[in-house]
């Protein structure tokens, strides 16, 4: 039992509002029965998709992926009437041909990984030139291979 305060004025008991409350909750289970009722009739409305001739049920597993697509590795090799250009073991004629191969990927996947690979004795504005072309091409992320330094080519013996 309580001590009787003068504080409290008389007042003994606590009264809760329950009006707002109720309200709430209501207008929440009114707006999921409705909603819910719409799930239903979108898998019944017709579709030019589904009724397009010929055409089979598509399969309810998801796309593979985007993160197999493989790195792009642009080789820059000196060869006898200049540079050589490669894109993923693919020759190129020139650099303009490397913009325009590299651009058609980026319209495919945009943040795709590019990997720069210079041989040894490619002057050093041609691999600044294969790196400006893949910022032309729009690549973001662009990286340089490293080698293991010189004893990692094989030593050529010296004719003499």
């Amino acid at each position: 039992m309580r001590v009787p305060s003068i504080y409290r004025g008389g007042q003994s008991k606590m009264e809760i509002q329950m009006t707002s409350m109720i309200d709430v909750v209501f207008l929440l289970l009114v707006y999921f029965v409705w909603t819910a009722g719409f799930m239903i009739a979108e898998k019944i409305l017709p579709s030019n998709v589904s009724a397009a001739a010929g055409s089979a049920a598509a399969p309810d597993e998801p796309p593979p992926p985007e993160a197999d697509f493989e790195n792009i590795v642009i080789r820059v090799q000196s060869g006898v009437g200049g540079v050589n250009w490669q894109v993923n073991g693919q020759p190129q004629e020139g650099l303009r041909q490397v913009i325009d191969f590299l651009t058609r990927i980026v319209r495919i996947k945009p943040d795709a990984p590019v990997i720069l690979h210079p041989d040894p004795n490619v002057p050093l504005g041609d691999v600044i030139d294969a790196y400006d072309a893949a910022r032309r091409a729009g690549i973001k992320k662009i990286q340089f291979a490293a080698s293991a330094g010189p004893a990692s080519t094989p030593a050529t013996p010296n004719p003499e």
